[in-house]
């Protein structure tokens, strides 16, 4: 069958799920490649997990997809990382891809720091948004999610049915951990954001983003003090990513 949105119901995740239940994270991503070929995009945020998925989809697809949403609200660090990956996998296609207004815009539509006063709102705009017109051409995209990050991950499949993009979403790290995913960077001599060393797990805009003490969640330095963990462009239910 087909394996897009539009023709897939509950049970056909269901039974790609179990035929790809005992494959590797390269295993996945190949069958990603062989469904989807140029229809197949990876969002990318460029942090840990990112950099292992990089170099495994560089198996893979030399010439794949990268998709960043570009906030314009990014670290510097993470802007020098993303000129490092450029040198190292020359071949993959990065869009860089901008929100509709530049932050001036939104500053004179919606008022100063909507990231404080509004940050749903923020980020409908500047991620959100900017992935829902990025993925028009696509049939899936692929996520670095993982299982372990945090409970409203905790039931990602690798095939997952996305209603909000109305995409099929494919996440070959599901089953790895946080200890997996640095002994494959330091293994691999892979680049990778110089802030995860400050105290940064979870690296996104600077004004949403803080560094994490020991002993705190992960994701604790993420829209801080305001009880938002996620920007929205993962939903928390099983098969609905």
């Amino acid at each position: 069958m087909a394996y897009v949105f539009e023709q897939m119901e509950a049970t056909d995740y269901e039974k790609v799920n179990t035929k790809l239940k005992n494959r590797d994270s390269l295993d996945i991503l190949r069958w990603a490649n062989q469904t989807y070929g140029e229809k197949l995009v990876y969002a990318c945020s460029f942090g840990a997990e990112a950099m292992v998925l990089l170099d495994l989809l560089s198996k893979i697809q030399k010439e794949a997809h990268i998709l960043f949403l570009d906030t314009d609200f990014h670290f510097a660090e993470t802007y020098e990382l993303i000129e490092r990956v450029k040198e190292r996998y020359p071949t993959f296609r990065i869009n860089m891809a901008k929100p509709a207004l530049s932050p001036e815009e939104q500053a004179e539509r919606y008022g100063d720091e909507l990231w404080l006063k509004n940050p749903d709102q923020c980020c409908q705009i500047r991620k959100l948004d900017v992935l829902a017109r990025e993925l028009e051409p696509y049939d899936a995209w692929l996520s670095g999610l993982r299982r372990e990050q945090s409970p409203t991950r905790a039931n990602t499949e690798f095939v997952n049915q996305d209603k909000r993009f109305k995409k099929v979403k494919v996440c070959p790290l599901i089953h790895w951990t946080e200890e997996e995913i640095w002994m494959y960077i330091k293994l691999h001599q892979l680049p990778y954001n110089e802030l995860h060393d400050q105290h940064y797990p979870s690296i996104g805009c600077t004004y949403c983003t803080k560094a994490v003490m020991p002993g705190e969640d992960t994701r604790s330095g993420r829209w801080a003090g305001t009880g938002k963990t996620e920007c929205g462009l993962h939903a928390p239910t099983k098969g609905d990513s």
